[in-house]
């Protein structure tokens, strides 16, 4: 109640009802009203969804939402609290500046006060803030005592000095000339007079910042909001009739004007024997609701308590606005959503305070303050609620219609439909008030929900990281579930096509931080338009912490899903892996693996397992492609692929690979013995569609099958990648070791990385294609 009795309620509101009637002002305020109203019901619903604990409004409201919606929400929270800073300051002034008849003070004079007054507050900030709550009793009870003041100001009988000012008490010729509007200046409209009053409708989530100090936040929060939007309405309601019926609109405040009545003054000051014609018509006149901002002061019993009501607002509210936004933005950095703001979110002490948010909040307000304007500077705090308002609303709708299960709000009154409506509801006036500030605004949301989903939460460091994980459980993640879900089922329909194929990997990367040039090779043909599946064969009693390897493939930008399996052979860990691996048409339809460079080495059973492995993806109606990198793995490496898969290498210790690197002019030389379908042709052409390899020229060399790896020194010794049709295995006739002993002669001394590829008799190129 103490943030929503703001200095619009003392200095604006008389105004407005001068400006718009007393008919058009309650339109106003309950306009207002049901917009906080439906606002505050989504709020209600937000906090009875789940245990609230202590935070801001955007923490509750990421923790139900999603950290991306909470985020966006968040931001503008922020700016908007920060820029509610400057209008309650500035308010402050005005009040002060007309108790000191400051009033033909040069323009400075005003931003002068503004910035003296916002770096005391600044000061009060940074030094403590737990007398804060103590202080808000007494700015409450102050407020109260002077509304008392001002109904028993309209009580009093009126005299020649007040009728001066335009009170003549209540009269009911006053009431019916105030009840329709009088349009002047350049604000002079219904949504001109609703822009500037919307701002003093801001203060419905201030519960959410006090949380930690409800003993039952998920009923006092619900039952706090929407009392306060009640009385607070009643309120302005109240004060809209009433000083619409006892205050004229234009005043001179000039003794001189009284008993001059020449019996053609129809008004109703007229039947008083005063006339303000004369400087109605020069408009001239400073007295008066259209006139003077201080009409509440004017019209009250001790105009001195309704100053001190005026400052109590003010105070109240920019203090709790000070406060609230560096917290807002210190809860952002938490879920690291937004890499900028992490500098203002540092907290110092042993409560974490943000002082650099405090600072960031002072240059914020002090840039409006400079203005000197309050209509102006609410009129652009109304447009960034209402984006928010339309925010939150349509967050608690988007809950209800992914279905998500965790959203169960036990508030009886809320309504998802309500909740839309709302969202409507704020953006139509929204476009109403300013259409291009509404478009900016809009736009600005936009970019900051794409940044949020694009970059996702947890991807840059965080001064406040050791607090907490950051996902949510959002309801954004619901929708994506149930999206994809449909998606996938609807494919189950869909005939395969020569135009449509795309090779799906699966790719037999063990512990994929062991192998990054061949995750980097399948990351760059699969990326953005196809499937990636790395596979890890582990024995039984091995233990796998898959989550460091799904880590570890996002840090390094590969889109991929990563499964383990279990078995005692590598050979029946990769059968196993083929026929389970994917779903519905998204499965693998190409078997990737390196090549084993200690073939020499090992058991001669471990030879005719991987051969065997060749053997069962074509049976399985895979196609084959084997990457062999120049040189082989280093002995470290090699000694990290056989024994360590409980630990993930850290990306920083990995150099740069050969595909995640530009590669300028250099060929790609594609050697095609045979054909297969046109595998071999689609691989190298795909990969020179990526970003680093679109220099790429390919050369295609066939009817070679003698002496391949003299041609190969001959005219592939410096291209950035040979890809070879991997000819067809014999089964019976060649062992496992013949057969790798024919691969090894015709790569070995390479100094670019060969892709043997075999598909799998399947017709992929488009040439023939109707």
């Amino acid at each position: 109640m103490l943030h929503m009795w703001s200095v619009i309620l003392y200095l604006r509101l008389p105004w407005i009802t001068a400006q718009a009637g007393i008919g058009l002002t309650w339109l106003i305020i309950l306009l207002s009203a049901s917009v906080t109203a439906i606002t505050g019901m989504s709020i209600s619903a937000i906090s009875t969804n789940s245990k609230v604990k202590a935070g801001s409004k955007s923490f509750l409201i990421s923790r139900s939402l999603g950290p991306e919606l909470g985020g966006s929400i968040g931001i503008i929270f922020a700016f908007a609290s920060s820029v509610a800073v400057a209008m309650h300051t500035v308010g402050f002034a005005e009040t002060l500046l007309d108790l000191l008849r400051v009033i033909l003070c040069d323009p400075p004079c005003l931003q002068v006060v503004g910035m003296v007054i916002v770096t005391i507050l600044l000061g009060v900030a940074l030094a403590s803030v737990e007398w804060e709550s103590k202080a808000q009793i007494i700015f409450f009870f102050l407020i109260l005592l002077s509304f008392i003041n001002y109904l028993l100001g309209t009580l009093l009988p009126t005299n020649p000095s007040r009728q001066a000012t335009g009170f003549f008490g209540y009269q009911g010729s006053i009431l019916l000339e105030n009840m329709v509007p009088q349009w002047c200046g350049p604000e002079g409209s219904f949504f001109g007079m609703f822009s500037i009053f919307f701002s003093s409708a801001t203060g419905l989530l201030t519960g959410t910042n006090i949380s930690e100090d409800l003993k039952d936040p998920a009923t006092a929060i619900p039952k706090g909001t929407l009392l306060a939007i009640m009385w607070t309405t009643l309120s302005y309601l109240g004060i809209s009739a009433t000083i619409g019926s006892c205050m004229i609109r234009d005043a001179s405040g000039n003794m001189t004007d009284m008993g001059v009545w020449n019996g053609s003054c129809l008004r109703p000051e007229c039947q008083y024997g005063w006339d303000f014609s004369s400087c109605r018509e020069r408009g001239s006149c400073l007295y008066g609701l259209s006139n003077h901002y201080q009409a509440m002061s004017m019209v009250s019993a001790f105009s001195p308590l309704t100053s001190a009501g005026v400052f109590c607002a003010a105070l109240s509210s920019a203090l709790s606005c000070f406060v609230s936004a560096p917290k807002v933005f210190q809860w952002l950095c938490q879920d690291k959503l937004y890499p900028v703001i992490g500098f203002f979110g540092k907290g110092y002490g042993k409560k974490h305070e943000p002082l650099r948010g405090y600072l960031f909040t002072f240059l914020i307000a002090v840039g409006f303050i400079l203005t000197g304007d309050l209509n102006t500077i609410a009129a652009i705090i109304s447009n960034f609620y209402l984006c928010s308002y339309a925010l939150v609303n349509f967050g608690c709708f988007h809950a209800f219609l992914s279905q998500s299960p965790g959203w169960r709000p036990s508030f009886c009154w809320y309504s998802p439909w309500l909740s839309l409506l709302g969202s409507l509801l704020c953006l139509l006036i929204m476009f109403l008030l300013n259409w291009w500030a509404a478009l900016i605004a809009v736009l600005l949301i936009l970019l900051l929900l794409f940044y949020a989903f694009h970059k996702k939460p947890g991807d840059k460091p965080c001064f406040l990281s050791f607090l907490t994980n950051v996902n949510r459980g959002s309801s954004v993640q619901v929708g994506t579930y149930r999206m994809a879900l449909s998606y996938l089922v609807s494919l189950t329909n869909v005939q395969d096509h020569v135009k449509n194929f795309r090779p799906q990997c699966l790719v037999l990367t063990g512990p994929p931080s062991q192998r990054p040039a061949l995750v980097d090779f399948v990351g760059a043909l699969t990326k953005k338009m196809s499937l990636m599946i790395c596979g890890n064969v582990v024995l039984p009693q091995a233990i796998q912490e898959s989550e460091n390897h799904v880590n570890w493939l996002n840090v390094r930008k590969i889109r991929s899903f990563y499964t383990v399996i279990s078995a005692p052979r590598l050979r029946s860990g990769a059968q196993s892996l083929m026929q389970v691996a994917g779903l519905g048409q998204l499965k693998p339809n190409l078997l990737v693996l390196g090549y084993k460079q200690n073939w020499q080495e090992v058991q001669i059973s471990a030879v005719e397992d991987y051969v065997g492995i060749l053997h069962d993806a074509l049976d399985y109606n895979y196609g084959v492609c084997i990457l062999r990198m120049p040189g082989g793995l280093s002995p470290a490496t090699q000694h990290q692929a056989q024994g360590e898969s409980k630990k993930v290498v850290s990306l920083h210790r990995q150099p740069q690979t050969l595909f995640q690197s530009r590669q300028g002019w250099r060929t790609v030389d594609v050697y095609w013995l045979s054909d297969d379908g046109g595998l071999t042709m689609l691989i190298p052409y795909l990969l020179t569609h990526t970003q680093k390899w679109a220099r790429c020229p390919v050369r295609v060399f066939s009817e070679w099958h003698m002496c391949l790896h003299e041609v190969l020194r001959q005219y592939s010794q410096d291209a950035a990648l040979i890809v070879m049709s991997l000819p067809l295995i014999p089964r019976s006739a060649c062992p496992g070791a013949l057969y790798m002993t024919w691969l090894e002669m015709l790569s070995r001394g390479l100094t670019s990385p060969i892709a043997f590829i075999h598909g799998k008799q399947q017709d992929l190129l488009t040439t023939y294609c109707q």
